[in-house]
């Protein structure tokens, strides 16, 4: 595995690859328990670091609605079921738990789609800020509520943290 940091709106994030893809975007806050992997070496040159930091700084401006790259997060079945549901939810649009938990034919699994959420290892990538609660509230996040909200923004989405 090898790493990189990059600076963005919402602090530091330490992007980590493998020879298979984007395989992690960390939080600067980010718990080590929530994702479970070594970052290896420092390789900003690397190919995969490369493209996911140019990437996610045309995200940041606004001019990226959608990432081409390669990923590799490692989880359970479920948990990749999950994170697939994730990335078809478009661009400047949210979905609750419940409408991800319908989306994969698991309606009852809200709770577990929640904690799949909370696993997600490719952050922004694989839009977890885009998951709500069903109420419309933005609930627990990662990089905490301000980055979600700060997310949301750059998407259009018009929230105000209660």
């Amino acid at each position: 595995m090898s790493f990189a940091v990059m600076a963005s709106p919402v602090g530091a994030l330490t992007l980590v690859a493998t020879a298979a893809g984007l395989a992690a975007v960390l939080w600067e806050c980010d718990d080590g328990a929530r994702v479970r992997l070594d970052h290896g070496g420092h390789d900003p040159d690397h190919p995969v670091l490369s493209a996911a930091t140019a990437q996610l700084a045309q995200y940041f401006a606004g001019q990226r609605r959608t990432f081409d790259l390669p990923l590799a997060p490692a989880g359970t079945p479920f948990q990749q079921q999950v994170w697939a549901a994730l990335r078809t939810i478009p661009w400047g649009e949210t979905r609750s738990y419940a409408a991800i938990a319908t989306a994969i034919g698991r309606p009852t699994a809200i709770r577990a789609v929640g904690a799949a959420n909370g696993r997600n290892p490719l952050s922004i990538v694989v839009p977890c800020h885009r998951v709500i609660g069903s109420n419309g509230a933005l609930t627990g996040f990662a990089g905490g509520l301000a980055a979600k909200d700060l997310l949301l923004g750059i998407e259009g989405r018009q929230r105000a943290l209660v």
